[in-house]
């Protein structure tokens, strides 16, 4: 075996043009798989965390009802007495905050705007006391200041400001109607601007104050919603239903839903696109593998002569195959090496700098809660499997040409061509 070993690390020094040539291509795709890999899943996890810092918390308890109907956000199906509920998420250490979702229209008057308009829109009534101990919206402030408890005062969505042309210090007039079905009007100065990571929250979003809400919304002290903070969002689905068992009767036949069927259309899309970032990717494999079958089978087409001395000198095919073999490992090795090289300074950039996307999230809505510079992520099991990958991948492609080289006779290999 030892000679086996030394034969093939000569014959890769040898052949030193095509060794270089073939781990290149080799280390190429490795790098773009290392690099592509970290970029999708950075653009995953991101999405996740933005997702549940700016939209629907780790966790919501809401009414069956009311969420059964929840695209028309119905006010009818509020949730009632929920100081004693809060009472006991407290008591289990997890963060809580309520929240009144409606729809509206918002009237914008020329002057000091640019012209008469209005548009409907999402808008969040918000404990400002409390919803930051869920949600990141505080740290998010473009302009202007967080809500203060009880004012008239509301926060826009960066994007919803710059297309009404709005900044803080302008009136807003919205028109919704309240729990009991009357139409109501409320007058609001913006306050703030949110400017977050979250392209869903920026391109349509209104906050105002829960009490605010509550009075002209006729809530009474109901809220449609309370979100939750789990210590790992990543369990949130066990410990939503560890929940509902602890809580028992104090959730009056309310239910907890865990974020992953609050945006299940989010869920959905994100395996959609991970099989789809696959397919991706195995096909970069199979380019790789495409040059390096290629390599091997020019280099067993070159040395049928070699081929053919070795087993003239009493060498036995299986020795034949196994220092082809030790070469293409070797190619393997050196290829996937450099293949991770390549893909650790990818990922180096991609990490700490990044893509900016926000030219294009600003207009097209891809799915992912990315709203400007998306990052990767270090994913060292990967480097780990590509350098396992390429190794395999390297032996297993030179498998087909070294067995069309065994089959030819000794004296077709020694004659001249």
């Amino acid at each position: 075996m030892k000679f086996l070993i030394i034969l093939a690390w000569k014959n890769l020094s040898r052949y030193r043009k095509r060794t270089i040539i073939t781990a290149a291509a080799l280390a190429f795709g490795l790098g773009l798989y290392i690099f592509m890999d970290s970029m999708l899943v950075g653009l995953e996890v991101d999405s996740e965390r933005n997702l549940i810092w700016f939209e629907t918390s780790s966790a919501r308890i809401m009414n069956k009802d009311y969420w059964a109907e929840k695209d028309t956000l119905p006010l009818k199906y509020a949730l009632d007495n929920t100081n004693e509920l809060m009472e006991r998420l407290d008591k289990e250490g997890i963060a809580a905050t309520p929240r009144t979702v409606f729809s509206g229209e918002i009237i914008m008057m020329k002057d000091p705007y640019l012209e008469d308009g209005s548009m409907f829109t999402k808008i969040f009534a918000i404990d400002p006391a409390t919803d930051e101990n869920v949600f990141e919206f505080k740290k998010t402030i473009e302009a202007g200041r967080y809500l203060e408890p009880g004012e008239d005062g509301v926060m826009l969505g960066s994007w919803l400001a710059e297309d009404i042309g709005a900044e803080v210090g302008f009136p807003l007039t919205i028109i919704t109607r309240g729990r009991d079905g009357y139409k109501q009007t409320i007058d609001v100065e913006i306050v703030g601007i949110i400017n977050c990571p979250n392209p869903y929250i920026n391109r349509a979003s209104m906050f105002i104050p829960l009490d605010t809400a509550d009075y002209y919304l006729a809530m009474e002290g109901g809220v449609t919603e309370i979100n939750l903070k789990y210590t790992d969002y990543t369990k949130a689905e066990t410990v939503s239903m560890e929940l509902e068992e602890k809580l028992g009767k104090d959730l009056n036949g309310w239910v907890i839903l865990p974020w992953q069927i609050l945006a299940k259309d989010f869920v959905s899309l994100a395996e959609m696109k991970r099989g789809s970032s696959s397919i991706f990717l195995l096909l970069v494999f199979v380019i790789a593998a495409v040059g390096v079958s290629n390599t091997m089978l020019m280099a067993v087409f070159e040395r049928e002569r070699e081929l053919g001395m070795m087993r003239a000198m009493g060498m036995k095919d299986s020795q034949v195959k196994t220092a082809f073999f030790l070469e293409a490992t070797g190619i393997g090795v050196i290829g996937s090496i450099f293949g991770i090289i390549l893909g650790i300074g990818l990922n180096f950039w991609i990490v700490n700098y990044g893509i900016d996307y926000s030219f294009m999230m600003r207009e097209i809505d891809v799915g992912y809660r990315i709203a400007g510079v998306a990052r990767g992520v270090w994913n060292f099991d990967t480097m780990i499997q590509a350098l396992i990958l390429g190794v395999i991948m390297t032996v297993g492609v030179a498998y087909f040409p070294i067995r069309r080289g065994l089959k030819l006779e000794i004296t077709e290999c020694l004659k001249d061509k």
